[in-house]
């Protein structure tokens, strides 16, 4: 990771991203984020995306000052960071709408564009006590955020829908990640694709998947995420998965990829 430092280098900065919308990022980020401050494991996210969906959906109106967009442009020195009561050890950054005018305004700001997500973080308190995970939450698309997110991350996690065009899709975004690291971050790893939105009583849902693992290996979870009306809702009610409805397939699922991810020590 470029402009590392000591204090960083043992925290996972992993950015969730996919150009195509709807596969599961925020949902990733949010369960994923809880149920590692859950073990244990001090967790931050950061929302990245203009709609802020990972802030609403753990409870956090994007009303901060100053917004993730003026820290950003370095028109203030620290963002605001919230902690989620019900679990300790999950803290949030959240988004701001006017993010939306990251793409005309980064450029414009007097440093590299492309490490303005990378300053932030290398600013942020606690330098003693540090995160072990920070997720980044990119929009659904490949632009100057997403970027940013690429510039400052360890990894890249890939979720990626059981769907027609899944295959298309990961061959766009891993083209992307072999960019990245040849130009901005040669720290860059894959962190793992993430199947979600399986529906086993369909064929073409097991075909996908068949046809993503056969073509990316061991570079796929061995935990797939199912379609399941309780992840749908959790965010409505600002709660993770796990403490809307534990006994749900999408929160077992959640949990399996936690221990997967806790037991192969990355």
């Amino acid at each position: 990771m470029s402009e590392e430092t000591p204090e960083h280098s043992q925290t996972r900065i992993i950015a969730v991203a996919n150009q195509k919308g709807g596969v599961g990022k925020t949902t990733t980020v949010i369960n994923l984020g809880a149920n590692l401050a859950t073990s244990e494991k001090r967790t931050l996210v950061i929302d990245l995306d203009p709609q802020c969906n990972a802030s609403s959906g753990l409870g956090f109106e994007p009303t901060e000052e100053p917004t993730l967009l003026e820290v950003l442009l370095e028109e203030a020195d620290q963002p605001t960071i919230l902690s989620f009561e019900t679990i300790p050890g999950l803290d949030v950054i959240t988004g701001s709408p006017d993010l939306v005018g990251a793409e005309k305004l980064l450029p414009q700001a007097g440093s590299d564009p492309l490490q303005a997500v990378n300053r932030m973080i290398q600013k942020l308190p606690n330098q003693e006590n540090p995160y072990e995970y920070i997720f980044l939450d990119c929009p659904p698309s490949l632009g100057m955020l997403t970027l940013n997110a690429f510039s400052a991350a360890t990894h890249l996690m890939i979720p990626v829908q059981a769907e027609y065009f899944a295959l298309e899709g990961l061959t766009s975004i891993m083209e992307s990640l072999q960019v990245a690291q040849a130009r901005m971050n040669e720290d860059l790893n894959l962190y793992g694709i993430l199947i979600t939105m399986m529906d086993l009583r369909t064929n073409l849902s097991r075909q996908v998947e068949a046809e993503i693992r056969n073509h990316y290996g061991n570079k796929v979870f061995r935990t797939t995420i199912p379609r399941n009306v309780r992840l749908s809702e959790a965010p409505s009610h600002a709660l993770p998965v796990t403490l809307y409805d534990f006994w749900s397939s999408g929160a077992k699922a959640y949990m399996e990829l936690t221990k997967e991810i806790l037991r192969n020590g990355s």
